[in-house]
């Protein structure tokens, strides 16, 4: 059996996709903002939890405001999120971001 503890948060950040070529959704291509909402899982070896869950999410918390909270972020996409959170935590076995709760990207080792 595996466990893992799961963190969840969100921040707040504008992004574009300047090269969308997709007539449907060629608003895509100017900033335009997002709650995007963010889940980690990292593995434990035991029940009485060798991660404490606030404190690792406060650490994660403390990154995001540093790095990508109310600011312009360009042309980063929910996977760019997910692939700099995993090099930030290379421990964690799950990671996921999504644009408003809605739609999003998952990576995962």
């Amino acid at each position: 059996m595996k466990t893992n503890i799961i963190i969840k948060t969100t921040f707040e950040a504008v992004h574009c996709w300047p090269d969308c070529t997709i007539q449907e959704v060629d608003f895509l291509q100017y900033p335009h903002r997002h709650v995007f909402h963010v889940t980690m899982k990292f593995p434990v070896q035991h029940n009485d939890r060798d991660i404490e869950f606030i404190r690792e999410k406060r650490k994660v918390e403390d990154f995001l405001l540093t790095h990508w909270h109310r600011k312009n972020v360009g042309r980063m996409s929910c996977e760019d999120f997910c692939s700099a959170l995993f090099r930030a935590w290379p421990n964690a076995t799950y990671i996921s971001v999504f644009e408003d709760n809605e739609n999003g990207a998952e990576v995962y080792q």
